[in-house]
């Protein structure tokens, strides 16, 4: 499974020949808390345990990038994806570390 970081990811969806998903996959909570704005990627909010009943939701033509708190769910949900025939990357350190290295008005929770 690759691993990006946010720092990364834009040069990431600049490669893809469709334009990607940034799949959030955090609680609806952690959503209003803190949230990524991408430019080049389109935000979808999945809380992680409602990926396999809406799986039919996603394209699978698009790239998606995965991101979570810290990288742990959306790793998890990224393997069940890559199983599933999906394009699929994690973003390794979730939304504290876009804070950290691409938007620091993002709150840290």
């Amino acid at each position: 499974m690759q691993q990006i970081t946010p720092a990364q990811l834009k040069d990431w969806a600049a490669e893809q020949s469709q334009r990607p998903v940034l799949l959030d996959v955090r609680e609806a909570w952690e959503l209003q808390t803190a949230s990524a704005r991408p430019d080049s990627l389109d935000l979808v909010h999945m809380p992680m345990q409602t990926i396999p009943a809406r799986l039919d939701e996603l394209d699978r033509t698009r790239p998606i990038a995965c991101l979570c708190h810290h990288g742990a769910r959306s790793q998890q949900v990224a393997h069940f994806l890559a199983q599933q025939g999906f394009e699929v990357v994690n973003v390794a350190g979730g939304i504290h570390a876009w804070s950290m290295q691409v938007d620091p008005t993002v709150p840290v929770y």
